[in-house]
């Protein structure tokens, strides 16, 4: 990830990207949800094209974080993210989503417009992203049964004939 104590955190983005352009890119980019539906630090009204960059953290994002800083220790008020465009560009996309805190976020990521708003939307663009969640995440999904009812459909399929690697 990218160094969030680089000695230049501007500088810190444009050579973040030339590493994983110097890797070949990303594989498996694992993410979770914020219950703002932010995706890395990409806080609602992100760029769906931006790329990996200093963020202002939203109000809701530090008071949730807040629970990883002992009482008294400084919490950082901005965070070094991969933009929503880098995040795009990965192979596969993993999202993991669990309580029911999550739940309006999903359903906003699943079953809403694309939309800044809900920066993980954008995963609606990605041919290979996969959303895991628990039923908790899942609660306010209008669309659950069809969506289990798709799942069983391409497990036949695979079964039958295959997965393809594509």
């Amino acid at each position: 990830s990218p160094d969030g104590r680089a000695a230049n955190p501007v500088l810190e983005g444009p050579a973040y990207e030339a590493r994983i352009a110097a890797a070949g890119g990303i594989d498996l980019q694992i993410l979770g949800i914020g219950r703002n539906g932010h995706i890395g630090f990409n806080e609602p009204t992100s760029s769906l094209t931006s790329r990996t960059r200093i963020k202002t953290l939203a109000e809701t994002t530090f008071k949730d974080n807040s629970r990883f800083f002992a009482k008294g220790e400084a919490q950082p008020e901005l965070g070094i993210t991969m933009g929503i465009g880098t995040i795009l560009e990965a192979r596969r996309i993993l999202l993991l989503a669990t309580g029911e805190n999550k739940a309006l976020a999903v359903a906003a990521a699943v079953e809403g417009s694309l939309s800044s708003m809900c920066p993980a939307s954008a995963l609606q663009l990605h041919r290979h992203a996969m959303l895991l969640v628990d039923e908790a995440a899942a609660s306010q999904l209008k669309l659950k049964d069809y969506y289990r009812w798709v799942m069983s459909q391409q497990e036949k399929i695979s079964k039958q004939f295959g997965t393809p690697s594509a």
